[in-house]
């Protein structure tokens, strides 16, 4: 992988666009193993019996933005926790965790979609055959410009990944035939409502051991600059990652690139809404910084399409946007392919997606921090063993699966009290 912007990458980069077809990239099929490889002697399952869903909202600590709603709105982090079980009892969690202010998808609908129209289509189909799944839940809630509900999809992605690897024992690095175990080191998210608020709140990050750090803008140009200035000031040697959310109008975002990369940043996301073909490539054109996409990349067939329109430099990841691991495993190898920028973001997300998160990165060797702030805003955890960031990083879980476990008495206790703050019932 070249972890930098395209420059002389840009011939393999052709070459393999031009040569690439979307079925040939888009495989999702986990691979049913031929030996029975299971604990006990037995035999693999071999279809999906069961599929419960457990709508929670994660307590939430500091401001984040993407977590506010109108007036009377319940308050915390919105998630479906997903518990998939087999026909030998093999069980796997997943979780989908929806966020209205960054998607269309939120706790109800991510809830009766599962419940309603994938859960009744998948079961007794095999937990092994990904892509049946995928072809069914497509089938079941068809795409518009792209995947239909991938955040709520992921969920039953994450979940038979996690059943699979407890079938037969391995990490799904193991599965994927790559290398395992290893930490994630983590940036530090920022996202002042005032410049005297800055500090502060590098301090804290910086308390917590993070050394890097990336920073909401957007759409306040003015503001954007005066804050990535302080910052790069408080922290001069770290990663400065600047993301917009598409909160820019193209004119704007144009305007501030050239200002944003002369006060330190190093990389910005999604500067304007996905669908802004043409300011994209402008400001690819411009060369100011590296243009990272986001929001607009869900399918491995989007990404093939804007790298065409050489609209990229590179993607900041997210395996619970994508539809799942599988999906999102893809798309890390055709930016690989390519030579551009994979960088690892997330949903805030808790628990069960960021320890898919986390096993996705561990496995293709995630080089740059990553911009996971589950642990720096979620008060609580269902697993057993918390997943906590220590001196700025975060363990890869190692164990079958996603190498965690649920706690489910934490979970009936947090799906108890999230109904009274409005989840589904």
């Amino acid at each position: 992988m070249t972890d930098g912007a395209v420059g002389d990458d840009r011939m393999t980069r052709r070459t393999l666009l031009a040569s690439a077809t979307v079925g040939g990239l888009t495989g999702c099929a986990l691979g049913r193993p031929r030996v029975a490889a299971v604990s006990g002697g037995g035999r693999l399952p071999t279809r999906i019996d069961r599929i419960q869903t457990f709508p929670v909202r994660y307590p939430t600590i500091g401001y984040f933005k993407f977590f506010e709603g109108p007036p009377g709105s319940p308050s915390g982090r919105p998630a479906v926790l997903v518990k998939i079980t087999a026909d030998d009892g093999t069980f796997g969690w997943g979780e989908s965790v929806p966020i209205p202010r960054w998607s269309y998808e939120t706790l109800e609908s991510a809830a009766s979609t599962i419940e309603k129209y994938l859960a009744p289509a998948l079961i007794g189909v095999d937990p092994f055959d990904l892509t049946a799944v995928h072809r069914i839940m497509d089938l079941n809630i068809a795409p518009g410009f792209s995947k239909g509900a991938p955040i709520t999809k992921s969920g039953i992605d994450m979940a038979l990944h996690d059943l699979c690897g407890r079938a037969t024992g391995l990490s799904l690095a193991q599965r994927w035939g790559r290398p395992q175990g290893g930490s994630i080191s983590l940036s530090w998210t920022l996202n002042p409502r005032k410049l005297d608020e800055i500090g502060p709140l590098v301090e804290a990050g910086r308390k917590r051991g993070y050394t890097n750090f990336n920073v909401k803008v957007a759409p306040d140009p003015r503001f954007d600059v005066a804050m990535c200035r302080r910052v790069r000031k408080l922290v001069p040697d770290g990663f400065l990652w600047a993301d917009a959310n598409g909160g820019y109008d193209p004119a704007t975002a144009m305007a501030v690139a050239p200002k944003l990369a002369d006060v330190g940043v190093d990389v910005l996301e999604q500067p304007v809404r996905p669908n802004r073909i043409s300011a994209y490539r402008a400001l690819r054109r411009q060369g100011a910084l590296p243009i990272l996409m986001d929001e607009g990349v869900v399918s491995p067939a989007d990404l093939i399409t804007f790298l065409r329109q050489d609209m990229l430099d590179g993607v900041a990841m997210k395996p619970a946007r994508c539809g799942g691991l599988e999906p999102a495993r893809r798309q890390v190898e055709i930016l690989e392919d390519a030579g551009l920028l994979f960088l690892g973001s997330g949903l805030t997300d808790p628990d069960v997606s960021l320890a898919a998160t986390l096993a996705l990165y561990g496995s293709y060797k995630l080089a740059r921090p990553a911009a996971l702030n589950g642990p720096q805003f979620l008060a609580e955890s269902v697993l057993k063993t918390r997943l906590t960031a220590k001196d700025g990083k975060l363990a890869v879980p190692t164990g079958p699966g996603l190498g965690i476990e649920v706690d489910e008495r934490k979970l009936a206790d947090l799906v108890r009290r999230s109904r009274g703050a409005g989840s589904p019932k």
